[in-house]
């Protein structure tokens, strides 16, 4: 005999393409973290400072463009966006990418006390994102410090920038309310509202 108390759900199909997108930035997020763990960034670094610098600038040059497209798509609430899948994982990525700076950087005597793992940089690029600071692990090298600088600026632009983007597009359709400009989206699309 089946329990009363379980709440009943319709058995209706799902929205398409919801779960699987959901399961590929799942997977996609594990992928890119197993690729920190993974890649050879030990070949960066003091030994190949051009390479290190140009590859650590396009990364995030790239990253803070797609970071820049998906947040004007929700601020322009472009249809078949979807920034609660492309934004975390472009968050993350950049989190990623300056831990692999750190990482390479903590290779070169002088630049950092405390970074020798690749756990080391990530929980520094953590701790710095986060604005924690223990003063455990520490730059003390001109370019840790540069590094260190970009970091906080790039947090402070682009990915406050992101995270507003995100929560703003959670909030309005967690709420149902319209877009930001006082306009209810759905009226204008001539789609009734789910209480209508």
């Amino acid at each position: 005999m089946a329990d009363d108390r379980t709440p009943h759900r319709p058995q209706g199909p799902q929205p398409p393409g919801r779960t699987p997108l959901r399961l590929v930035a799942v997977g996609a997020g594990v992928l890119m973290t197993a690729a920190y763990f993974l890649l050879p960034l030990e070949e960066l670094g003091p030994d190949r400072p051009g390479v290190s610098w140009t590859l650590f600038a396009l990364a995030l040059v790239s990253i803070a463009v797609l970071l820049l497209f998906h947040v004007r798509d929700v601020l322009t609430e472009r249809p078949g966006t979807r920034p609660g899948i492309a934004l975390p994982l472009l968050m993350c990525l950049s989190v990623l990418v300056f831990s692999g700076a750190y990482h390479a950087l903590g290779r070169e005597p002088g630049q950092f006390t405390g970074l020798n793992t690749r756990i080391d940089a990530l929980y520094f690029t953590v701790v710095t994102l986060a604005t924690v600071g223990y003063g455990d692990i520490a730059p003390k090298g001109q370019s840790a410090r540069v590094v260190a600088i970009l970091q906080i600026l790039y947090s402070f632009v682009f990915l406050t920038a992101a995270a507003t983007a995100l929560s703003r597009r959670l909030r309005i359709r967690l709420t149902g309310h319209g877009r930001a400009d006082g306009t209810d989206g759905d009226r204008q699309a001539g789609r009734p509202r789910p209480h209508d």
